[in-house]
């Protein structure tokens, strides 16, 4: 009796505990549904199948899934990415290694084509994704008389980790293939000084490519990149192909609660392979033997410059270069616009939530010291590229009006809001210079 009353009353507890869990799932799944349509602006059972990983909701933001380095050593730009056919809908490497629906140098097909060529570093590269998504800027220029029947197309020749004198090289590179621009814009600055500085710490000359893009390639091929850069890759490795199984299977969710917890699993491997991507960054610098018999040579200084002499010569670099972009493009009369691009590491009166404070900032980055000294050093060269007819946008605060987080990451990507306010800003902002132009030329 005793044996079958204890029984009896673990049927109970069984029963209990099947309820607990049946109430648990049931609170787990109506909070995931709720949060699900926080996320993605609708109903869970009913949604759009994702086109790509972007309509996932997981930031993934400078991961790599495909490849390890993407980078290639090219003679003359210095690197670029890995040519690719299938990069996103709508868009791939092409034969020069820039993100864009095109080859180059691309040909007009009609007259009434407008080429709107975009330089500079990552940022640059997302805007001009951006254009050709949203065409942002082809509605403000579309407000012009003379523009508004114009078919525009917009031409990336932006890479990540380009900073001058890169962006002149490659302009006059595509312009001696006889490519045909009818608009320039150049959006740098934090590369300039973030990029320039990590050179400048590791005895390479200012003027060179990044240090962070070319040492990996000659490391490779020198074999010789240090044992825990090595292990940094591994680590790298191991999370792309967990974040890759994970996106794979998110998409065959049929229950919102198995989206929200393989959607928070895939953001901790984003967040650890980030990361390792800074340890990696890290380690990747250190010499491990002598470099002297190196198959690549890349210009070297005898030490390491003063803070005050290394970023006044970056400055100079910055500003040099695109009065000699200005002067190549005004001999044929191509309207040139220079914008210095916003950075949460150069301090306005953006006020960060908690939340993106997050996201944007890190402690560990090398890049922090770098844009607080040299943005100001930058601001010093306005003068000389007014002088020179310049037309310079200082873009720094424009993100001061907006409580919305903006940033993706702790380098200097905006998400799909910055974009926007950053798109609106250069867009105004030529419309606003062509209009100035336009009522000086009917002075005359």
């Amino acid at each position: 009796m005793k044996d079958l009353k204890f029984i009896n009353q673990g049927k109970e507890v069984l029963k209990v505990a099947a309820l607990n869990l049946l109430l648990l799932l049931f609170f787990l799944e109506l909070g995931s549904l709720g949060w699900y349509f926080v996320k993605h602006k609708q109903f869970f059972y009913t949604r759009e199948k994702p086109k790509d990983n972007s309509a996932l909701g997981v930031n993934l933001t400078g991961i790599r899934l495909k490849n390890s380095i993407v980078e290639r050593f090219h003679p003359f730009f210095g690197f670029i990415q890995k040519p690719s056919p299938d990069f996103r809908p709508g868009f791939k490497v092409n034969n020069y290694g820039f993100i864009s629906p095109y080859d180059y140098p691309l040909k007009k097909t009609n007259k009434n084509q407008f080429f709107i060529g975009v330089f500079g570093g990552s940022v640059a590269s997302d805007y001009a994704i951006f254009q050709v998504q949203n065409k942002i800027l082809p509605n403000y220029l579309k407000q012009l008389p003379g523009l508004k029947d114009k078919e525009f197309v917009i031409l990336s020749f932006a890479t990540g980790g380009y900073k001058q004198p890169q962006q002149l090289l490659i302009l006059n590179y595509f312009l001696a293939l006889g490519q045909e621009l009818d608009m320039v814009i150049n959006i740098d600055g934090f590369n300039e000084v973030a990029l320039s500085n990590l050179n400048n710490q590791n005895k390479i000359d200012l003027a060179m490519p990044s240090v962070q893009h070319i040492q990996p390639l000659t490391s490779i091929a020198n074999n010789s990149l240090s044992p825990k850069a090595m292990m940094a890759m591994v680590r790298i490795q191991e999370n792309k192909t967990r974040i890759n199984e994970g996106l794979e299977s998110l998409p065959h969710c049929t229950l919102a609660v198995c989206d929200a917890l393989t959607s928070v699993y895939i953001q901790n491997l984003v967040n650890n392979y980030r990361k390792d991507v800074i340890k990696f960054e890290q380690e990747r610098g250190k010499k491990q033997k002598d470099d002297g018999g190196s198959i690549i040579y890349v210009n070297p200084n005898k030490s390491i410059l003063t803070d005050s002499v290394a970023f006044d010569r970056m400055a100079w670099n910055w500003a040099k270069s695109s009065i000699f972009m200005n002067k190549v493009l005004s001999a044929s009369k191509v309207p040139y616009f220079h914008v210095l691009q916003p950075n949460q590491y150069y301090q306005t009166k953006k006020v960060f939530s908690a939340a993106e404070k997050q996201i944007a900032f890190n402690q560990d980055t090398p890049y922090a010291q770098a844009v607080e000294l040299g943005y100001p050093a930058l601001f010093k060269k306005f003068p000389n590229l007014k002088k020179n007819n310049i037309d310079i946008l200082n873009g720094v605060n424009i993100f001061d009006q907006t409580k919305e987080a903006v940033y993706v990451d702790s380098c200097c990507h905006y998400n799909k809001v910055g974009e926007a306010i950053f798109s609106d800003y250069v867009g105004s902002s030529i419309l606003e210079a062509l209009r100035k132009d336009e009522r000086k030329n009917k002075q005359r």
